[in-house]
This record gives C-alpha cells, sequence and structure tokens, in this order.
C-alpha cells in the first residue's frame, strides 16, 4: 500500500491501526491513545492537512471513528536536542549504503529523537526514502551500520545478521585485568531485566557469545576487540560487565548510574570497528572499517 503522506526532510510519517473500540471520534481515540500530546497539538496536525487515512482523506475533529483503519501523521517534538556530531557515508551502491555513526546519535527516530537519528539525516542528506537499517547500534555506541534502500533485495541482506555469515568486530576501552587469559570466549543467557531497558544474565543454556582478545595495554585501561556471534541487545557492555571489566563511561552495567541529561563529554568507549561479508548479490568482498577511534580519558 503507497503511503498516503510524503516524506519531508528525510522523516516518514507515522503509522497506527486503529483498533475495535467505541471511540466517538478518531480525535477521541487519538487523545487516548496518546494522553502525552496535548488535543490542541492533533486540532492543529488536522487543520495543516497531516492526518490522513489509508486512502488519503483528510482526518478532522469530526471524523467518526472507524476500526481496522489505518492513520497517518507526522510525529513532531517540541524541543529536541541537537546532537553536534556528524556521520560519514563510507560506501553506497545501487542496494546498501554503509554509514559510520558518531556516539550519541541514534540509528532510528524513538522517544525524543526525529529529526536527530542517523536514519532521517541519511533520507535528507540521500534522498532515499526507502532506506532502512538492516541492523542497528545502541545511540550510545559509534562506528558502522549497513542501511539497505532496495526493497527487494532487503530480505538477502538481512539474512547475512540471521544466519551469521557476517563478521562484526567491536572495540571497547575498559579496564585491565591481568588475572584473565585472553584471548576468550564469554557466553550467557540473557533476558530482559529491570528497568525495561536494561538486560540480565540468568542460568540455563547460553543464548549469547562474545569472543574477545586484547589489542593494547594502556596501563589501568585496556584496548579489547570484541567479535559478538550472537545479536543480543547490550550484549558487549553485559559480558564485559560481567567479567569485572565494565565499558568506560557505561552508565548501565554492572549498575545504572544517575542520568547526566545530554553530557557529550563522557562518550561511551565502544566502537563498532568493522563488518566484513561476501555479497549475496554480486559475490564481492566487502570489509568496512571505521575511521573512528577511541581514546583514553
Amino acid at each position: 500500500m503507497k503511503i498516503p503522506l510524503p516524506i519531508i526532510n528525510g522523516v516518514a510519517p507515522s503509522c497506527v491501526a486503529l483498533p475495535a473500540g467505541a471511540w466517538p471520534t478518531i480525535l477521541a481515540f487519538f487523545t487516548t491513545r496518546f494522553p502525552d500530546v496535548a488535543t490542541s497539538i492533533w486540532l492543529a496536525r488536522m487543520a495543516k492537512g497531516e492526518v490522513v487515512d489509508e486512502y488519503g482523506v483528510a482526518v478532522f475533529a469530526d471524523s467518526s471513528y472507524r476500526a481496522h483503519v489505518r492513520v497517518y501523521y507526522y510525529r513532531e517534538l517540541e524541543v529536541e536536542t541537537p546532537i553536534p556530531f556528524t556521520e560519514t557515508i563510507i560506501y553506497q551502491d545501487d542496494y546498501i549504503v554503509v554509514a559510520d555513526k558518531p556516539h550519541f546519535l541514534p540509528v532510528i527516530p524513538a522517544g525524543r529523537f526525529l529529526h536527530e537519528t542517523l536514519l532521517v539525516r541519511l533520507k535528507h542528506k540521500l534522498q532515499l526514502n526507502d532506506l532502512v537499517p538492516i541492523h542497528r547500534i545502541d545511540r550510545e555506541t559509534a562506528g558502522l551500520v549497513i542501511f539497505s534502500h532496495h526493497k527487494a533485495s532487503r530480505g538477502v541482506y538481512q539474512a547475512l545478521f540471521k544466519d551469521k555469515t557476517i563478521t562484526k568486530t567491536y572495540e571497547a576501552l575498559a579496564p585491565t585485568r591481568a588475572d584473565l587469559t585472553f584471548p576468550l570466549s564469554y557466553q550467557s543467557r540473557m533476558v530482559e531485566g529491570e528497568p525495561f531497558f536494561k538486560m540480565k544474565e540468568v542460568t540455563g543454556e547460553a543464548n549469547s557469545e562474545t569472543h574477545i582478545s586484547v589489542l593494547a595495554h594502556l596501563g589501568d585501561v585496556s584496548l579489547y576487540q570484541l567479535r559478538p556471534i550472537t545479536g543480543k541487545k547490550h550484549q558487549l557492555r553485559v559480558h564485559l560487565a560481567a567479567l569485572g571489566i565494565p565499558i568506560i563511561n557505561d552508565e548501565f552495567y554492572p549498575y545504572l548510574q544517575p542520568t547526566k541529561g545530554d553530557d557529550f563529554n563522557h562518550p561511551l568507549k565502544l566502537l563498532a570497528k568493522s563488518v566484513a561479508f561476501i555479497d549475496p548479490l554480486t559475490g564481492q568482498s566487502h570489509y568496512f572499517e571505521s575511521g573512528r577511534s577511541l581514546s583514553v580519558g
């Protein structure tokens, strides 16, 4: 189905499918579904023609509620923190884009970030409306992210990650532990923790694995190379913390730290350094490496 609203400055419209219910109007549903968005904001969006159904018909304050219809609208943020760091495009062909992301920049819109995300920046810069990340890294992590901009071939690139036929390496700065012998392989069972955005380790069959080696000893700190065999959320952060070498400036692991707001002076010392794979369409051998590096301090 064609999206009935255009992409503007890299921002695609949001979509909600109206569930079965007894709301008298679509506006009544939206004010219930999104209590943090004032009714006046929805009315202003409607007045500008920026709320439409899946057929492109404008939604107004008195539009009757219709279950199982999709409604499109533009998400807006009153205040969005500018991210004062720039991404780099290191590769582009007819199917994929590889970008080198700075610390603090989210990959996709979520929460309090919309325009200040890697996806929206690249859509705006490259004018590629079908751009979609085929994997993600944390907002706090810098480094490589691969995007697809060709719908028909997207699945074969996503399969690289599902089938574990892509090699990813990370670098991290963390405390030195002379009593550990590297390289080593660390495995554990990871599940969602509390609060919801954290992960935790529990007993049971391992579902996560990371290979860890030391690239350089820098006194009390070492530069580690990490190769995740699996791709669990926060896997590298959890595994290094479990080994007693939490990544420098990690505010989540091993213990949740008080929020410092948008403090750009202490980035998480974690970098998605390289990716390597055989292109599933062309057979070409690809190796991409981030131009960024981690510094002590």
